[in-house]
């Protein structure tokens, strides 16, 4: 409970035992409201006083006196009437607090000593006003200080101190009687004025406590618990904010997004505790580069946002950048273990890259995109050739949303040469899109697209039935590969439909091939590996695309029911040299330990139709063997079916 003894702290004019300073400033704000009016009031009085026994007292009595007190109270109301309450600090508010206790007192001898002074002067009805004059200046000190209630203590003792010796030294039962009920009133009144300020602190703590309580629910709403570092509504939030103090004055700042690149992994390898012991120790290395000037938070999962205030020439900022991803990839400790994430960010200015939150916040994680692309562990800035990228890309997704899909989609073929019988056993079916308003629009652009757009499903589905349709036209010993993009996978119901697609074909599942990249199972492996048995169930074959160019291709070949892996092309390009025939070899004979075929893509040349023959390859795929091509150049193809250029007396 608050107690209301006379403490040092209540003398120098803050409040009582336990209100602390924080509540002084909250003390000056009230006296600001009513200190101007007892200013206003002892001038008022102070001239009435003067007035009325002018020409019984001496001049300098009647007329100096308030000439001189008059004119000093309107500066000193004026003071407190343009005085900033609530921008003062707790030592300002302190300061003038002790400064008002410390004039209250000299104003409060100033004032009794004139106001006995003139009693000693006319009859009855002046020597009342004196003491009307005294009792209200009493009574008004008390209500307009009580939020400083030393000072009102004080005024108090000093004015009524004196007039209860002259009117009781007195010979006149009235005077006395006058300041006795004077005393009295005094008395209750600063009963009341110690009870309302015990009011005013407890009301002040509790709004202390409310607005700790608040601070600490915004801090926690703002924070990460994971890493202790801001989170996203509070990235963004910072963000809103920084562009807002653009409009003011435009200094400019960059938005960094950076994305831990081997984070899966570890996770999926060592769990969980182990991955959130690398994010942990990912914040606390973030925290030490963060300023007044660089905000850092943690967007989710494993992707990081910063906001840099001024951050000087493109050069500076990217070399910033460029050391948080080296910070990222020093080793972390888990357990007896250390495991290594490396990083990549994607790097945005404003205004040049946006000038809106979003805008801002698309280009760098574009530019992240990029850098895990082709520049790994390194931050990409976005630049106006991105942005030019982008603008195409959103061509593509605006016609692709307008456009006739099933007159303007068709698929080419590509021949899949088994290297035994010198005969093409399976195609490969690869959309072609041509636009009316684009042209010829590439595969990667117009698949990305409808994968952005949401659009995907509908066009696997479309495409699917239209290369099972053109299967039935195949000879029956030919087979069909298919891909599949990246979501078709994650959705149950584009998998459903797939089934559907295919039992209502009347193509036996086992001449459909369905192909799959890593990106694909690492989209969501659960959903994918359901997905991949439900289909494997029917008779359909699965093949893994691009087999050596992920981290974690081999780990699927061992978890998943496959049936083919198919060799990246870009192994061809180093198959005449002993490593990259080690590495084909490799990948060859673990095909042969699991029971699987492997198929090599991008044969392009007679020599390396040669060398796959010679480590065994049965299966190859490239321009060599055959271009993509529509499907009555397929049929007549065929029809009159030669071996490649390099036929096996060659090899």
């Amino acid at each position: 409970m608050i107690r209301l003894p006379f403490s040092r702290a209540f003398l120098n004019g803050a409040v009582a035992a336990g209100g602390g300073d924080r509540i002084v400033v909250r003390q000056l704000v009230e006296l600001q409201k009513q200190i101007p009016s007892l200013y206003l009031l002892l001038m008022v009085n102070a001239g009435a006083l003067g007035f009325s026994l002018h020409g019984v007292a001496p001049v300098e009595l009647t007329v100096w006196v308030p000439g001189i007190s008059i004119p000093f109270c309107l500066l000193r109301a004026v003071h407190w009437w343009r005085l900033s309450a609530h921008a003062a600090t707790e030592a300002e508010a302190f300061r003038r607090l002790r400064v008002t206790i410390a004039l209250t007192a000299i104003l409060a001898l100033a004032f009794v000593g004139w106001a006995m002074a003139l009693s000693q002067y006319g009859g009855a009805p002046e020597q009342a006003h004196v003491a009307i004059f005294v009792a209200i200046t009493v009574v008004a000190c008390i209500f307009c200080l009580t939020h400083l209630p030393v000072a009102a203590f004080v005024t108090t003792f000093i004015v009524l101190g004196v007039f209860q010796v002259s009117c009781l030294t007195s010979t006149s039962p009235v005077f006395i009687g006058i300041a006795l009920n004077v005393a009295f009133v005094t008395v209750v009144m600063i009963r009341v004025l110690a009870g309302n300020f015990l009011t005013f602190v407890r009301l002040v703590e509790a709004e202390g406590q409310a607005q700790r309580l608040a601070e600490e629910n915004a801090r926690l709403a703002h924070t990460d618990s994971l890493t202790g570092l801001p989170n996203r509504r509070f990235f963004f939030q910072h963000l809103d904010a920084l562009i807002a103090e653009q409009d003011r004055h435009e200094t400019g700042f960059a938005l960094a997004i950076f994305d831990l690149d081997r984070f899966k992994p570890i996770n999926d390898t060592y769990g969980h505790i182990a991955g959130d012991r690398v994010l942990s120790e990912t914040g606390r290395r973030l925290a030490e580069l963060s300023s007044d000037s660089v905000a850092i938070a943690r967007l989710g999962g494993d992707e990081f946002g910063v906001l840099i205030r001024a951050p000087g020439s493109d050069a500076e900022v990217v070399a910033f950048c460029d050391r948080i991803c080296a910070a990222l990839q020093e080793p972390v400790r888990c357990g007896g273990t250390q495991v290594s994430t490396g990083c990549s960010g994607g790097l945005a200015l404003y205004p040049r890259a946006g000038r809106t939150a979003d805008a801002l916040f698309d280009r760098a994680d574009y530019a992240l995109y990029h850098a895990k692309e082709g520049e790994r562990g390194r931050t990409a800035l976005f630049s106006q050739a991105h942005e030019d990228v982008i603008r195409a890309e959103r061509a593509v997704e605006t016609a692709l949303r307008s456009a006739d899909l099933a007159a303007e989609m068709e698929l080419h073929y590509q021949p899949i040469f088994d290297t035994r019988t010198d005969a093409i056993v399976m195609v490969e079916g690869l959309a072609r899109w041509t636009s009316p308003t684009l042209g010829r629009v590439p595969p990667d652009r117009f698949i990305a697209a409808a994968e952005r757009g949401g659009m995907i499903h509908g066009l696997t589905l479309l495409l699917l039935r239209k290369a099972l349709a053109d299967a039935a036209r195949l000879p029956p010993e030919v087979g069909l590969s298919f891909n599949l993009s990246s979501h078709d996978l994650a959705s149950p119901e584009t998998v459903l439909a797939i089934l559907a697609a295919i039992r209502g074909s009347g193509i036996a599942p086992a001449r459909i091939t369905l192909e799959l990249t890593e990106t694909a199972l690492m989209l969501d492996f659960g959903r994918a590996q359901e997905a991949i048995i439900g289909l494997h169930a029917l008779g359909v074959k699965i093949a893994l695309d691009d087999f050596g160019t992920g981290y974690s291709s081999l780990s699927y070949v061992h978890r998943l029911p496959l049936d083919k892996v198919k060799i990246d092309r870009s192994f061809m390009a180093d198959i005449d040299t002993d490593l990259g025939r080690g590495v084909v070899g490799s990948i060859l004979d673990l095909c042969q330990n699991l029971g699987l075929d492997g198929v090599a893509e991008g044969v392009e040349t007679p020599e390396q139709l040669a060398a796959m023959r010679r480590q065994g390859c049965r299966y190859v795929q490239g321009y060599l063997i055959g271009a993509p091509m529509p499907l009555p150049a397929l049929l007549a193809r065929l029809g009159s079916e030669a071996p490649p250029a390099a036929d096996r007396r060659s090899a």
